[in-house]
């Protein structure tokens, strides 16, 4: 049982439509605003995915309010 939400954190912020991957996040701002990213990875692999991912975040780093990994 406890592997689908295993799998359900290894893929937060990811979605796959129609075979490749997206990966969507909210950016928080200095002057209290928000923004709403979503990102095609062009990628069909989720492994791939999960590495562009986490590159991503990684990039937006303290903007992300929230954001696991």
């Amino acid at each position: 049982m406890a592997a689908p939400s295993q799998r359900a954190s290894a893929d937060h912020h990811l979605w796959n439509n129609h075979g490749t991957w997206w990966c969507h996040f909210t950016v928080h701002h200095a002057d209290h605003t928000k923004q709403r990213v979503r990102l095609g990875l062009e990628t069909p692999d989720v492994s791939e995915a999960r590495v562009l991912r986490d590159a991503l975040l990684r990039l937006f780093g303290p903007q992300l309010a929230g954001a696991v990994a």
